[in-house]
């Protein structure tokens, strides 16, 4: 467990902390010359039954709180201190500000100096210290008098917060490993190390991580976790890691990266949020208020963006967007601070929602109903939502990656919910059973209506069938989605269209009968030179829009593609010749190929080798560089020979 004293400056947090460990925390020069906090000091403290308090004690002046919104952001209980002498003092009150904000929600209460003070003293800092913790986290928490000058109180205290380690327990370490850096350096024979409280996961020896916002990747070469060397760190606790890999210096690492398992690296500058306005505040805030954003141990610039209202007033809360002048690393559900730019007063705070947040649409009740989905905690509840919220669809394995949720997390959400999935990469593309459906069921129709008011065409493009339909699928699972078993037997892929598979076209008997003394000869051995419109017409001695007609006919029935003008070729040939590009490109050592091998292997002479290539460029079967080419393999299938 982690414990963080908060409070006004020179009220005796690093003392207090010093009597219940008997660790100095002011490690730094300066701080032993002035006197007070500057920087984060940590101590350790262990208990009879083998387990380690950590202490996280924080500045009190005011021109470090950025520093106490570092501390306080991984702690488990706050030890608000509070001095006898003096009583609840303006950073008393800014501290439990944030304590509040950031929802630390368990805490005990400390007067310092309490050997100095009468119980008429004692009796009148407690009634100040209730009426300022009235409706914060810290209301009803107990009051502890303790001095550390003289030791009374201590043992008290440091019993109590052995007791509430042993009630509270070890935090939940099922998620993936996220650690906020507060501290860099180096050490002599042992290179850089980091250290942080474990926000989630475990951590392990010989792991591999990575530092985000910056991408760096690293090996945990050993570790330490409270202040013991060990095999493994986990959720809730102090860790100092020993990082090795290219790139990894001192220079390299800052305090506010994240050291995360490497799934999670996904720095984000504009992030939607709920947003508190401290009551104290003397006036409201507008659109595009300029802030300071702590989160973690990092501090950013920050513009605030309202999505609800005009201006948001002291005391309320609403739904407003961050954009960030620089990314950070940051999950779904985190907490955040907002101090004013001349970082002299904390404004509110609250807890991000989105990590994802469009620039555009952002008022949308499409928005609000994916924002109210997202702001839940229970993340089963929360996908169900999405789910069921505008655009119907959603990626599993993103939504996990924003909470850093473990895969057998996410296979537990997929098992409770049982939605409809695809696969595609490092996709997984979930629809619920009732929007799938309702999408299978569109399509259909879609395609009814289609063929309907279409009966001489093969098909709907799949792009143009794509966009119509809801859930608006990606391009790749909507191909997935066309192979799903609900679609066995009722709707059939022809090349880039498609149809119902009662669907078909007819050559009536006259048509038949052309077709019948074309087709030859647009194959065998010319089925790569076919002849062209004009000469077909001089061959068979029929007029040129008679041909010309009946080919493009046979085009929507896919026997034919036009591939320039009047020059049609076989379904299959193209076919044949997308094999014979993909052979081509298979046989080059960096995968593409000329016109001039492509002509080589038809015999049909540059200039219809030519044409035939930039017609594939155009159905995206191939991808011009210049003089060379290469394939996509996901449309060699694009010309396969249509079922009459």
């Amino acid at each position: 467990m982690i414990v963080g004293t908060a409070g006004h400056i020179d009220h005796g947090k690093t003392a207090l902390v010093k009597a219940l460990t008997g660790v100095d925390a002011d490690r730094l020069k300066e701080e032993k010359e002035r006197g007070i906090t500057i920087d984060l000091g940590f101590a350790y403290l262990p208990l009879e039954d083998g387990s380690v308090l950590g202490f996280i004690d924080v500045p009190g002046h005011e021109r470090f709180v950025h520093t106490m919104v570092a501390g306080a952001s991984g702690i488990d209980v706050a030890l608000l201190v509070v001095a006898a002498d003096d009583g609840v003092m303006p950073q008393t009150l800014e501290h439990l500000a944030i304590l509040d904000l950031l929802h630390i929600g368990h805490g005990l209460i400390a007067i310092t100096k309490a050997d100095l003070a009468t119980p008429e003293r004692l009796a009148e800092v407690g009634a100040q210290i209730r009426e300022a913790t009235q409706g914060t986290v810290l209301e009803g928490a107990d009051i502890l008098p303790v001095s550390s000058t003289t030791g009374l109180g201590i043992d008290a205290l440091r019993d109590r917060l052995a007791r509430e380690a042993h009630t509270r327990g070890a935090r939940a370490a099922d998620g993936r490993f996220r650690l906020a850096v507060d501290r860099v350096f180096t050490l002599s024979g042992i290179g850089v190390v980091v250290t942080g409280t474990v926000l989630s996961g475990v951590v392990r020896v010989k792991d591999q991580v990575l530092l985000s916002p910056s991408g760096l990747s690293a090996r945990v070469r050993s570790l330490h976790a409270q202040n013991r060397p060990v095999e493994s760190g986990r959720a809730g606790d102090r860790c100092a890691l020993n990082l090795a890999g290219e790139g990894i210096s001192k220079d390299a690492i800052h305090r506010g990266d994240m050291v995360v398992d490497p799934f999670l690296h996904q720095p984000t500058d504009r992030i939607d949020a709920r947003l508190h306005l401290l009551p104290g505040e003397p006036k409201p805030i507008g659109q595009w208020f300029p802030a300071r954003l702590h989160h973690g141990a990092v501090e950013v610039g920050a513009r605030v963006v309202l999505l609800e209202g005009e201006q948001l007033l002291p005391g309320h809360a609403a739904d407003v967007q961050l954009v960030l002048d620089r990314p950070i690393a940051a999950a779904a559900l985190d907490r955040y601070v907002l101090r004013d730019v001349s970082a002299q007063r904390t404004l509110g705070g609250g807890q991000f929602i989105d990590l994802h947040a469009p620039s555009r649409q952002r008022r949308t009740a499409e928005r609000v109903a994916q924002r109210a989905a997202l702001a839940m905690a229970d993340p089963r509840p929360a996908f169900a939502a999405l789910l069921g919220a505008s655009p119907f669809a959603r990626d599993l394995l993103a939504f996990g990656r924003d909470r850093a949720l473990s895969a057998a997390k996410l296979d537990d959400i997929a098992a409770a919910l049982s939605p409809v999935i695809f696969d595609v990469g490092e996709q997984r593309i979930a629809i619920s059973h009732a929007h799938w459906q309702h999408f299978v069921v569109h399509l259909i129709e879609r395609l009814q209506t289609f063929h309907a008011a279409n009966p001489d065409v093969q098909g709907i493009g799949r792009e143009k069938l794509r966009l119509a339909l809801q859930p608006r699928l990606p391009a790749a699972v909507f191909a997935l989605a066309l192979q799903h078993a609900d679609f066995a037997g009722r709707v059939v892929r022809d090349g880039a269209f498609v149809r119902l598979a009662s669907h078909s076209l007819q050559l009536n008997p006259e048509r038949e009968a052309l077709w019948q003394a074309i087709a030859p000869l647009l194959g065998g051995d010319e089925r790569f030179r076919p002849p062209r419109v004009r000469d077909i017409a001089g061959t068979l001695a029929r007029p040129e829009q008679d041909i010309r007609q009946l080919l493009k006919f046979a085009a929507r029935l896919g026997l034919v593609d036009e591939v320039a003008h009047d020059h049609f070729f076989l379904r299959a040939t193209l076919h044949e010749m997308v094999l014979i590009a993909a052979e081509l490109a298979a046989q080059a050592a960096d995968g593409r190929f000329t016109a001039a091998q492509f002509r080589d292997r038809l015999d049909n002479g540059r200039k219809v080798a030519i044409q035939i290539l930039e017609f594939f460029d155009r159905q995206g079967v191939t991808i011009n560089h210049g003089t060379l080419r290469r394939v996509q393999a996901r449309y060699l299938d694009l010309f396969e020979s249509a079922s009459r």
